[in-house]
C-alpha cells in the first residue's frame, strides 16, 4: 500500500493524532458499516435465501483477490497526488447511501457500499495505482440481490429453458412426459419447475466462481471472456439434467424421493459438476495457447505472502483525504442514529371488496380468491379477481387488479412472467396507446398480448397504474415509483389486467372490441381503489 509522508514543515498542531493511518482507515471502515447499515441488513436478509446463500463468501474472496494483486504493488514512500477521483467516488457513495436510506430503497445503499470500497482504495493508493484493483471491487457485485424485475424475468426464462431441456432429456431416456408451461406431467405425478428450481441458486455462485476463475487464469482476454460467459449456459444445462434426474426418480420411485435432504444433496452434486465443467473448459482452452502449459500452471493459485500483504495495513499513512472522509462518514453515521428513516406515506383508498358489480354494460360475478401459494407469490396488499359478463357478449372478460402499499419491498409481477409459468405461450406482445375515447385528459399506454395454449387463444390488456400515471413499461413504472418515493414518500401502485378468450372462428378484432368495452367500464371507478397523485 502506498505510503505517504509530508514534509516536517507542513505538519499541523494535530500531528500527534495523525501518526496512525491505520486508525483513520479503521474509523472510516467502522463508520461506513454504521452509515450503510440499511444495505447491510438487506444483504443479510438476502443471504438467508437459497439463491443468495453464497453471499457471505463474496467479500472473503474479493479480499483474497485484492491481497494477491497487492503483491504486485511495491511499497512506495512517494507522496500520492491523485486522490481527487477517489474523494469524488466516496462522496457520491455517501450521497447515494443517504438517498437510499431516506427513500427506503435498501438496494441503493448496498450499491453505495461497493462504490465506497472502490473509493477508499483510490484514496489510499491514488488513481494511477488504485484503479488496477477494480477486479476485486467489481467481484463484490455478486453478493448483491438482483432487482425484482430482473430476478423474476431471469427466473422465468431459466424455468422455461430448464423445463424444455429437462423434458428433452427425459424423452431421450424413454420416459413418457408432457410439458405444460413449467409443469412436467409424468402421468401419475406432476413435477413443477418452481422458482426455487429455476437454476438461480446455482447460477449466482457459479457466476462468482467463473469470475474468480477468469481472473486467476493466465491466458488471453478472449479465453477469460469465454470462461466468464460460459457459467450461465453450463448452469442452465446442468439444471436441466437435474430436472431430468428428478423426473426419472419420480417416474420410478415416487415424488417423495426428490424432496427433503435428497433434493438438497442433489443440488450440491449439480453445483460441483458445474465447477468441474469449468475446469474442463479451461483445460480445452489450453490447446489454443501458443505456449503449452498444464492446467495447474495456467491458474495462478499462489497464496504465499498474503499474510505479509495484509500486514501492510499498518503502513497506511494518514492524508487529509483519508482523515476527512473518516470524519465525514463518522458524522454521517452519528446523524443517522438520531434521524429516523422517512416513514412510508399512507394514502386513503377504498378496499376492493367494495368494487362495484355494475361496470357500464358489464356485470361482475362473485369475487374469486387465489390459492394460498399464488397469494404468497403475488404478495399484494389487496387484489380483485372477477369475471365480467355482458348480455350479447360472445365471451366473458376476466378482470384482475393487484394493489401494493409499498412496491419497494416487492411490487407488481408482470403477466409475461406469470402466464408462461401457467402453460400459456405469448404469441404476440406490443405496447399500444389506449383508445382516445377512454384515455380521458391523460392518454396512456398499455400492453396488448395474444396468448395461446394448444388450440385455446386469449387476448390480454394490462398496464401499471402508478399513482395516476398509467404505463405499459415495467421499467418506467419502477422509475415513476422511485421518483414518487423521493418527492412524496409514497410507493403504492397497482397492476390492472383484462383477459378475454378468442372464440373459435372469432377474429382478433372482435375479441379486442370486447376488451375495450369492458375496459371502459373498469376505468370509471378505478381511481377510488388505485389512488392517483
Amino acid at each position: 500500500m502506498s505510503v505517504t509522508s509530508s514534509p516536517p514543515s507542513s505538519l499541523s498542531r494535530f500531528a500527534a493524532f495523525q501518526t496512525w493511518g491505520i486508525f483513520w482507515l479503521a474509523l472510516a471502515t467502522l463508520a461506513a458499516g454504521v452509515y450503510f447499515q440499511t444495505g447491510v441488513d438487506a444483504l443479510l436478509a438476502a443471504w438467508a435465501t437459497p439463491e443468495y446463500s453464497h453471499g457471505p463468501l463474496i467479500p472473503v474472496l474479493s479480499a483474497f483477490l485484492f491481497l494477491r494483486q497487492l503483491k504486485g504493488v511495491p511499497v512506495s514512500t512517494a507522496p500520492v497526488t491523485d486522490r481527487g477521483i477517489g474523494i469524488a467516488v466516496l462522496l457520491f457513495a455517501l450521497a447515494l447511501g443517504a438517498v437510499g436510506r431516506l427513500i427506503q430503497i435498501s438496494d441503493f445503499v448496498a450499491y453505495a457500499m461497493i462504490l465506497w470500497v472502490g473509493g477508499i482504495l483510490l484514496v489510499c493508493f491514488g488513481w494511477r495505482e488504485g484503479r488496477q484493483f477494480w477486479p476485486p471491487v467489481l467481484h463484490l457485485v455478486y453478493m448483491l440481490p438482483l432487482p425484482g424485475v430482473l430476478y423474476y424475468g431471469l427466473s422465468t426464462w431459466l424455468q422455461g429453458v430448464s423445463s424444455e431441456l429437462g423434458v428433452y432429456f427425459l424423452h431421450l431416456l424413454q420416459v413418457p412426459v408432457f410439458l405444460d408451461g413449467n409443469i412436467i406431467d409424468l402421468g401419475v405425478y406432476k413435477l413443477h419447475v418452481a422458482e426455487a428450481c429455476s437454476g438461480l441458486r446455482y447460477l449466482f455462485p457459479i457466476l462468482s466462481f467463473s469470475y474468480i476463475f477468469a481472473v486467476l487464469y493466465r491466458g488471453p482476454i478472449w479465453h477469460k471472456a469465454i470462461l466468464l460467459l460460459s457459467a450461465a449456459p453450463i448452469t442452465v444445462l446442468m439444471n436441466s439434467v437435474r430436472i431430468a434426474i428428478a423426473g426419472v426418480v419420480v417416474d420410478n420411485y415416487g415424488i417423495e424421493h426428490v424432496e427433503g435432504l435428497t433434493h438438497f444433496l442433489e443440488g450440491w452434486v449439480i453445483f460441483l459438476t458445474c465447477v468441474i465443467l469449468l475446469f474442463l473448459l479451461a483445460w480445452l482452452l489450453l490447446f489454443f495457447q501458443p505456449r503449452k502449459m498444464g492446467l495447474v500452471e495456467a491458474l495462478d493459485l499462489d497464496t504465499d505472502g498474503l499474510g505479509t500483504q495484509a500486514a501492510r495495513l499498518r503502513l497506511v499513512q494518514p492524508s487529509a483525504a483519508l482523515i476527512g472522509i473518516a470524519l465525514v462518514t463518522a458524522v454521517g453515521a452519528t446523524l443517522w442514529q438520531a434521524i429516523p428513516p422517512r416513514p412510508l406515506s399512507m394514502v386513503e383508498r377504498e378496499p376492493f371488496y367494495t368494487f362495484p358489480s355494475r361496470l357500464g354494460d358489464w356485470t361482475a360475478g362473485p369475487a374469486q380468491r387465489l390459492d394460498p401459494a399464488t397469494e404468497k407469490v403475488l404478495a399484494a396488499d389487496d387484489y380483485h379477481s372477477v369475471s365480467l359478463a355482458r348480455a350479447g357478449a360472445a365471451a366473458p372478460t376476466d378482470l384482475f387488479i393487484a394493489w401494493y402499499r409499498d412496491q419497494m419491498t416487492g411490487g407488481t409481477h408482470s403477466p409475461t412472467v406469470c402466464l408462461p409459468g401457467a402453460g400459456w405461450e405469448i404469441a404476440s406482445l406490443e405496447a399500444i396507446d389506449a383508445p382516445a375515447d377512454m384515455a380521458g385528459a391523460t392518454p396512456f399506454t398499455l400492453n396488448r398480448a395474444v396468448i395461446q395454449k394448444g388450440l385455446d387463444r386469449m387476448m390480454v390488456y394490462y398496464w401499471y397504474d402508478q399513482q395516476g400515471v398509467r404505463t405499459a413499461s415495467s421499467y418506467y413504472a419502477k422509475l415513476l415509483i422511485t421518483v414518487a418515493k423521493v418527492r412524496t414518500g409514497r410507493s403504492d401502485g397497482a397492476l390492472v389486467r383484462l383477459i378475454t378468450p378468442i372464440q373459435p372462428g372469432e377474429s382478433d378484432a372482435a375479441a379486442e372490441a370486447r376488451l375495450k368495452d369492458a375496459m371502459q367500464g373498469v376505468l370509471a371507478p378505478l381511481d377510488r381503489f388505485v389512488p392517483g397523485a
